[in-house]
């Protein structure tokens, strides 16, 4: 069914029967109704492209992050889709697994379709090159009217932004463990170009050095921010630890890293947190029932995507961007204890 049948029907001209129903001018409200009538009548469905493209905006908000089957960003979509249903907004979601390119290209292809809003969840990249690209893919779209909002990213494109404090806390948990009594420590760590994942490092080692413990000398192991990334990363901690310095406590920078290193662990036959004691980050929902829970710092992942698309959608005041930064908090569970004595601690030799 074409709208040329729905202005015929309704006797009006085909200009009429568009803006009646996509409400981009004033019309008559007899004039409206008729054409509403007839475009129920005949079963007429209006063209949600052509009508983005008549507004010069859609009702739609784009969603782009690193990996939406990833518990951490799937916590936070659930908290911008949760926000938008109450303003009958339409989200779309994208994810782009880690490559810059591909979040330039999505962002593109969101200004083509004259999104209202575009939500950039997760961490930036520690690459001037794609800040320059990603920069220039949005600058037009702000200045023509779109929103951008970050979660969890440097401000370098100054937009809003939702920041939670990774690197303050990752030292609060630094000191929670040094307050358990460990004093040998080694870190699961995602990929060095993350930002997320420099903060975090940082933060865990700064809360160190406040207490005077260095991380020893391949006592950081990179791998993917992933489950299969911490599984990888703790195995090849097993294995440099043979003729290292033991650590009594390992942090990963991500819990589902911390999900796949317990695997790991319990593979070699270490038992946590009785012969290792093992932390996180986020808080994402799976970690509470593992065995044991696993202790990590919490942040209100839901609650920052209701923040985030608050942000983009309330209407700007003036050109300053607005920042919420989301404060950690660190939440011991039984996956973390004092450290063992080396002589209740003999997997270590055979690891």
């Amino acid at each position: 069914m074409t709208l040329d049948a729905v202005a015929r029907r309704a006797g009006v001209s085909l200009a009429t029967a568009s803006r009646a129903l996509n409400g981009t001018a004033r019309v008559r409200e007899e004039l409206r109704q008729r054409v509403r009538a007839a475009a129920d009548v005949l079963g007429y469905i209006p063209n949600a492209h052509a009508q983005a493209l008549a507004s010069a905006s859609s009702n739609t908000v784009g969603v782009i992050c690193h990996d939406v089957g990833d518990p951490y960003f799937a916590a936070i979509a659930g908290g911008v889709m949760r926000a938008a249903a109450e303003q009958d907004v339409l989200v779309m979601l994208a994810s782009t697994f880690r490559e810059p390119a591909k979040e330039i290209a999505y962002v593109s292809v969101l200004r083509a379709q004259r999104a209202r809003a575009i939500l950039l969840i997760g961490s930036g990249f520690q690459d001037p090159s794609w800040e320059r690209k990603l920069g220039a893919e949005l600058a037009p779209y702000i200045r023509a009217g779109g929103r951008v909002a970050v979660v969890s990213r440097h401000r370098s494109l100054r937009t809003d932004a939702v920041l939670p404090e990774n690197r303050a806390g990752a030292a609060d948990l630094a000191r929670a463990l040094l307050g358990l009594g460990h004093r040998e420590f080694a870190v699961l760590s995602g990929p060095r170009e993350l930002t997320t994942v420099a903060d975090r490092l940082a933060g865990f080692r700064e809360g160190l050095t406040e207490a005077g413990v260095t991380l020893g000398a391949g006592s950081v192991v990179h791998g993917a921010f992933t489950r299969e990334g911490g599984y990888a990363a703790a195995r090849e901690l097993l294995v440099r630890s043979g003729s290292s310095a033991r650590p009594t406590c390992v942090f990963a920078v991500t819990d589902v890293m911390a999900v796949g290193a317990l695997a790991a662990f319990r593979e070699a036959g270490i038992r946590v947190p009785e012969d290792l004691s093992l932390a996180g980050f986020d808080d994402i929902p799976l970690v509470r029932e593992l065995t044991p829970p696993l202790t990590t710092v919490a942040l209100p992942l839901t609650a920052m995507g209701e923040s985030v698309i608050s942000l983009a959608l309330r209407e700007p005041r003036g050109t300053r961007s607005r920042v919420l930064r989301v404060g950690g908090e660190v939440v011991l569970r039984a996956s973390t204890a004092r450290p063992p004595s080396p002589t209740n601690s003999p997997f270590w030799e055979t690891c």
